[in-house]
């Protein structure tokens, strides 16, 4: 089912669309161990295009002190090195929560043919939310968008998350 009428590339459907869904489970996997560390528990997994699972992480921004270390781009720069290219044409990229600006700008840099997300994110999301940065002409390469995913998982852990901060403070 697609949710708007973005051009072909960039369009977002709500659901399973690939065999290879069933990855979302490590992502969901990873932000459990990021919630555990400490860090927004976000998570992503990248499948090359014959599905076979690549690189998986969580976020990590407090643990290296660095604001860039999301958990999409420490799964982008794994999989980059492990296939030893700057890009990823045919790969797909699982991730626990819409990708935010740098984030998305980065999957469209390495050319990810799929983006599937569990969870949107009308705060800081930038695919579906705020800038919708595949919509920008500035940006080459349009990945496919699939949303939904693990969804309840994702939601439930970064609810859990947030509560338990404020409860904290």
């Amino acid at each position: 089912m697609v949710k708007n009428n973005h051009s072909n590339r960039g369009e977002i459907r709500w659901g399973p669309p690939s065999p290879f869904a069933g990855h979302m489970s490590v992502a969901l996997a990873e932000a459990r161990a990021a919630y555990r560390r400490g860090e927004v528990p976000v998570g992503a997994a990248i499948a090359d295009p014959k599905g076979q699972l690549i690189a998986a992480t969580g976020n990590r921004v407090r643990e290296y002190r660095d604001p860039t270390a999301h958990a999409e781009i420490l799964a982008i720069r794994a999989a980059c090195k492990r296939v030893s290219s700057e890009r990823l044409p045919g790969y797909h990229l699982y991730v626990t929560l819409e990708p935010c600006a740098m984030c998305a700008t980065a999957i469209s840099l390495a050319q990810i043919a799929r983006l599937h997300y569990a969870a949107s994110d009308p705060k800081s999301g930038a695919i579906e939310s705020g800038p919708r940065i595949f919509e920008n002409r500035q940006i080459h390469h349009k990945p496919e968008i699939y949303v939904g995913t693990g969804e309840k998982e994702a939601r439930g852990l970064l609810q859990d998350f947030f509560a338990r901060l404020r409860k904290d403070s």
